[in-house]
């Protein structure tokens, strides 16, 4: 398994189980089997609503706490200087553990960037105080970027968007790497080209010709192939099931390597087109969602 070093020093497995949209009820069973499996990496989010069952899956396969990188998302109704705190005592209680790995703000919120701002000063002083060992953003894009930068004092370690060979994101990319923020790809594989609402009638990029050509040449799946694509240019990648056997699929993506040839034909796949929500046209129902107390 390949260790990718944040901005920090802190490493972090470079490819982790994700699980949103996961059914509580499969969850548990789904992180048990992925740190069986292998997988030392973990992402749940406030908002997906199943970081209590993480923590369970965690203590039901027996791996030490220590072991396992653990990373949740700050949902926006929690952002705020005090609120952001607060969150961070909602996300361990519920998980179960004193401490996260990881704790990234979920969403920019330009229309409320303030409170972006504040919640953003919450996790550098989760921070400073040992509670996180890392903190990030997720969707920003590089204007986003600016302004937290400019307001902030921690470079963020992660920026978690969407990520598939669909849909490049090239710019924020350059962004992450001038400021040395690690990318890290949720979709990395093109689920969210079918997330509901916004990509109606989207082409899954797991039926693409080129990944299939090129995963036959190497007598793997098309999921594997993009993992490996996104893995072997520098990012870290959350794929997301559910189905044990997809699970242990997705984790084995480190026997093989894809040529320069390879991975420029995958990158010029891009289509620039979002499959999931844009960052900058926040969803009313954002603000709607409020996040359970542990």
């Amino acid at each position: 398994m390949i260790q990718v070093t944040l901005n920090n020093g802190v490493t972090l497995p470079t490819i982790g189980l994700g699980v949103f949209q996961s059914p509580p009820d499969e969850t548990a069973a789904a992180v048990e089997t992925a740190l069986r499996t292998g997988y030392r990496h973990i992402d749940t989010a406030a908002a997906y609503g199943n970081e209590r069952q993480v923590g369970e899956g965690l203590r039901a396969s027996g791996v030490d706490r220590d072991e396992v990188f653990l990373e949740t998302k700050v949902w926006v109704t929690d952002y705020g200087y005090d609120h952001t705190l607060h969150a961070f005592e909602k996300a361990t209680g519920k998980l179960g553990v004193d401490t996260l790995d990881l704790l990234i703000l979920h969403q920019p919120i330009p229309t409320r960037f303030d409170n972006t701002i504040a919640a953003y000063k919450a996790l550098e002083t989760l921070l400073d105080q040992g509670k996180v060992r890392a903190i990030g953003v997720s969707n920003f894009m590089p204007h986003h970027l600016e302004r937290l930068l400019a307001a902030t004092d921690v470079v963020p370690a992660v920026n978690q968007v969407e990520l598939h060979p669909y849909f490049t994101q090239p710019e924020v990319q350059k962004a992450d790497a001038a400021h040395g923020i690690l990318t890290q790809a949720w979709s990395p594989i093109g689920g969210i080209t079918f997330y509901p609402g916004w990509s109606d009638g989207a082409r899954s990029v797991l039926q693409d010709a080129t990944i299939a050509e090129i995963a036959a040449a190497h007598g793997k799946s098309p999921a594997q192939t993009m993992l490996r694509w996104g893995i072997q240019q520098g990012r870290s990648v959350i794929p997301k099931s559910t189905n044990p056997a997809r699970i242990a699929e997705n984790f084995d993506v480190f026997d093989f390597e894809l040529s320069t040839d390879e991975l420029s034909r995958i990158d010029a796949l891009d289509t620039g087109v979002r499959g999931g929500p844009d960052p900058d046209q926040p969803s009313d129902a954002y603000f709607a969602r409020e996040i359970p107390e542990a």
